[in-house]
């Protein structure tokens, strides 16, 4: 057998915990966490890791997060270069002389996060495409995260907000507030490689946005959702939702999120699909598929299905098409039913307009 694949073998047989993350902490007045930066996570780090790392922090099992002091943060440093992570080019190191707060999570499950620091992992490792969406547990994220003021002087906690405006203003400068929200945009926290975002305060930290998209400046990601390669993004993709690769959402369309309608069913969308501007689905599409401009479909919605001679052969829920490929939903334009028969136009996205350099 390949000596190197023997290795990789042996590497992943050791690979029993889910996450080890290193990074810096906001706290409060209160001293509570209140949200978590980690430059560089590790998915499924080795045992053999974990193990060193443990001696220094006193690890002893389960979901943890851990506050880090900067003597340790020296000692953790050497074992990550040792072990063949850098960190983002030497964070750990640099991290030795910080006044910030340190911590480290680490997961040695995939369970629904207890702490405010297991959550921002999670969100970050899907943005890192460490994991894709529904690739982790992220119940009870909302109960868990605190409301924060997003500023120019980064996180603050609500409470504490109208103080520090006045401080900042006694100073003679200005506290920007750019949201108030459980979620920060994803790019304060990871910007992936080959992708183009026109407005980056559209896209929430733990969207999953593949190599090759652009997302325009009326798109959207919500987090836990996004898309797997090369697509474009003019509309919204809510909570949960996954776009597949070449598929291409028209300015103003919508997909159904999970929380909000789509019930137990998860909506996604297959490759090479075009959603028209201010279309929208409420059931799954599989792949080639295209859904006429200002079309809304939702699982109950009543669809005539045609003949290659466009006679119509059956009346059904869209539920009952959900998931299958190379279908075209348009309206009639005279009796205003909503039709269905086999998309033969293949979509092709224009390549000058994914060229992400």
């Amino acid at each position: 057998m390949n000596e190197a694949l023997t290795r990789q073998q042996e590497r992943e047989t050791t690979m029993s915990y889910f996450a080890l993350a290193f990074g810096t902490a906001t706290k409060n007045k209160e001293g509570k966490i209140i949200e978590a930066y980690f430059p560089e996570p590790i998915h499924k780090p080795s045992d053999e890791l974990i193990s060193q790392v443990s001696n220094l922090v006193s690890y002893q099992g389960g979901n943890k997060a851990l506050e880090i002091s900067n003597s340790e943060a020296a000692k953790l440093a050497t074992v990550f270069e040792d072990a063949g992570f850098d960190l983002s080019a030497g964070f750990a190191h640099d991290a030795t002389d910080s006044e910030t707060p340190l911590v480290m999570v680490i997961l040695d499950s995939d369970e629904a996060p207890s702490s405010i620091a297991e959550g921002f992992l999670k969100l970050q490792m899907i943005s890192h495409r460490l994991v894709k969406p529904h690739g982790c547990k992220l119940d009870g994220i909302f109960g868990l995260l605190h409301n924060i003021a997003w500023t120019n002087q980064g996180p603050i906690d609500l409470p504490e907000l109208a103080g520090r405006q006045i401080q900042t203003r006694l100073k003679g400068e200005t506290l920007s507030v750019d949201s108030v929200d459980k979620f920060p945009k994803m790019t304060d926290y990871v910007v992936p490689a080959g992708v183009r975002i026109a407005d980056t305060a559209r896209v929430r930290l733990g969207a999953h946005i593949g190599e090759g998209t652009t997302v325009m400046h009326e798109g959207f990601v919500n987090f836990n959702a996004g898309t797997e390669g090369v697509s474009m993004i003019e509309g919204r993709i809510s909570a949960g939702v996954m776009i597949g690769d070449g598929s291409d959402l028209g300015g103003g369309c919508s997909t159904m999120g999970t929380l909000s309608g789509g019930g137990n069913i998860i909506i996604s969308v297959g490759e090479n699909c075009l959603l028209g501007a201010n279309a929208g689905i409420g059931i799954p599409l599989g792949n080639r598929c295209t859904v006429e401009s200002g079309l809304y479909i939702t699982a109950g919605t009543k669809v005539a299905v045609l003949d290659d001679s466009g006679a119509e052969v059956e009346k059904i829920k869209a539920r009952d098409l959900a998931g299958k490929s190379d279908l075209l939903f348009r309206r009639n334009s005279i009796s205003g039913s909503i039709e269905c028969l086999t998309n033969k136009s293949a979509i092709q996205l224009n390549d000058e307009l994914h060229a992400n350099n």
